[in-house]
């Protein structure tokens, strides 16, 4: 399946974000607008990524995920084997840029996200820089000390290593992400959170 349109909407969102590396990152999405999806396997939390992605405020790009759904590879986190088994339960993760992923690339990770409504997934940190934007559904945001709400259209920038941490709002939310600098995932490190 050629999966174009999900493509365009997710490179033309973050070509918004003022950074060189998003622009990057943009332009690999489109250059891979022809690229082969083959049918994937669901996800345990195919009922609610599929929920999120049909809620009536949503972004437009994910309707697009969506109609994908069927051809997206939604899995747990490369970083899940460093993390507390518990959270592998509440969160699933696509890769479509990146080492390995549909779209190859050495130097920026790519992808979706999606988190189990009410769920907390505690403060952690990595070398890469990473840059969240919300689809559809809601959380409470927390990057270092500060705390804020995110909903369809927000979004939230961490430079290297700063802590943050992520807390689902009723409807659980999807949004993309997106890391460059130090991609590699054996910098990924969970944080002492009194909060978890």
């Amino acid at each position: 399946m050629i999966l174009s349109p999900l493509l365009s909407a997710l490179a033309d969102l973050t070509a918004a974000e003022p950074r060189p590396e998003a622009l990057t990152t943009a332009r690999l999405l489109r250059a891979a607008a022809e690229t082969d999806f083959p049918p994937q396997p669901a996800s345990s939390l195919s009922p609610g990524i599929l929920h999120a992605a049909a809620l009536p405020d949503a972004h437009p790009a994910a309707r697009l995920v969506g109609e994908a759904h069927t051809w997206l590879p939604w899995q747990d986190s490369p970083a899940a084997a460093l993390q507390p088994t518990a959270l592998r339960a509440i969160k699933s993760i696509v890769t479509l840029l990146g080492p390995g992923a549909p779209i190859p690339s050495h130097t920026h990770l790519f992808g979706l996200f999606y988190q189990a409504p009410g769920s907390y997934y505690p403060l952690h940190a990595h070398e890469a820089a990473e840059t969240y934007i919300l689809l559809a559904g809601s959380a409470e945001w927390q990057a270092a000390d500060r705390r804020f709400p995110l909903s369809a259209g927000g979004s939230s920038h961490h430079p290297p290593n700063l802590p943050h941490a992520m807390r689902a709002g009723p409807e659980g939310f999807l949004a993309l992400w997106r890391w460059s600098g130090d991609i590699a995932f054996d910098s990924y490190r969970m944080l002492p959170d009194p909060q978890a």
